[in-house]
């Protein structure tokens, strides 16, 4: 008879003090270990997260922030992989975290962008984490922020956030990020290509990938009708003026433009202060989306809400209670009655 598999040991578990000194010292295995905390919903893994992004705060906020963005087959994750091997080459440490999109019904996710970034993958100044959106609004992980610190903590300058892309607003990873850069690509009908007037108004960059072979033309005519669109949608006087650039990643050129691009956005802003400014705005609207993330998990936690949500739910669907009517009745069985906090 077959001997039966033995268990795989145990990790041993990390204290703060472990967490806090792996993370610094770049210690690949505890950062991993300290975002799959951050990522937990364990009320105390929470606890000891909040514990370790406190001690490791005074070590973050020196990381240029990027945050990507574009339609699905824009080549995003190739982008990536081509510009993340040209600042690991030029001396920078460079965190990817790719935020791919989760099934609405299971809640599972591709997790396919790191097979797509072969050279960072396999590089050792380069660190890639892939995470579920898992419905999160614009396509980023509700833990990303904190993903980001944890990675600054590490000794990583650069960290760049692709976002799902598909259309949900990308307001999130503009409020987290430096830099907002767009890719676009030529020859796909309409040049905006579905990318929402909102998108690119946050847009600081627009990258018009793909700009090589026979299509460079097309590249070069899509980046100036992306000049044009841009040329109303920001005021001339603005501090600074969103860019357009043409590059390919499979043949490794405009790669240098995009990145000064960069460079340069983040030159005009702190030399205006306004970067400073943007970072603590970012943190102030991190702070209420926990907050607003807290109140509704204990809205939903609460027993009294919990036994009413069954009826009042169906009663919605049947048509026999009006959502404002039912919202009421939940809030007061929460213990809110007309706008008073509960006791």
């Amino acid at each position: 008879m077959a001997d039966a598999p033995q268990a795989r040991p145990r990790r041993p578990r990390l204290t703060l003090d472990d967490y806090v000194a792996g993370v610094r010292a770049g210690d690949r295995a505890v950062l991993a270990r300290a975002i799959t905390l951050v990522e937990s919903r364990r009320a105390d893994h929470r606890r000891l997260a909040g514990e370790v992004l406190s001690a490791l705060m005074p070590f973050t906020g020196g990381a240029i922030r990027v945050g990507l963005t574009g339609i699905p087959g824009v080549g995003k994750s190739t982008l990536i992989d081509a510009l993340g091997t040209r600042l690991t080459a030029a001396g920078r440490r460079v965190a990817v975290l790719a935020v791919d999109p989760s099934s609405e019904r299971s809640g599972g996710s591709i997790l396919g962008d790191k097979t797509r970034m072969a050279r960072l993958a396999v590089d050792p100044a380069a660190f890639i984490r892939p995470s579920p959106s898992a419905g999160t609004l614009g396509g980023v992980a509700s833990r990303t922020r904190e993903t980001m610190l944890l990675c600054e903590a590490a000794g990583y300058d650069v960290v760049l956030v692709e976002t799902v892309g598909v259309g949900q607003s990308e307001t999130v990873v503009a409020q987290m990020t430096d830099i907002f850069v767009v890719l676009a690509i030529a020859g796909a009908g309409d040049q905006l290509q579905g990318i929402k007037r909102g998108v690119m108004e946050l847009a600081d960059l627009v990258a018009v990938n793909k700009a090589d072979g026979e299509n460079v033309r097309r590249a070069k005519q899509a980046a100036h009708d992306y000049r044009a669109a841009l040329h109303y949608l920001h005021h001339a006087d603005a501090l600074w003026q969103p860019r357009v650039v043409t590059c390919s990643a499979l043949e490794d050129t405009g790669l240098d433009a995009l990145w000064q691009g960069v460079l340069d956005h983040r030159e005009t802003l702190t030399g205006a202060g306004e970067l400073e400014a943007r970072r603590r705005h970012q943190t102030l609207r991190w702070m209420w989306s926990l907050v607003d993330e807290g109140l509704r998990e204990r809205f939903r936690a609460a027993p009294a809400v919990a036994e009413r949500l069954p009826e009042v739910t169906a009663a919605v669907e049947a048509g026999s209670l009006a959502a404002p009517r039912a919202a009421e009745e939940l809030l007061r069985a929460f213990g809110l009655t007309d706008g008073e906090p509960p006791a």
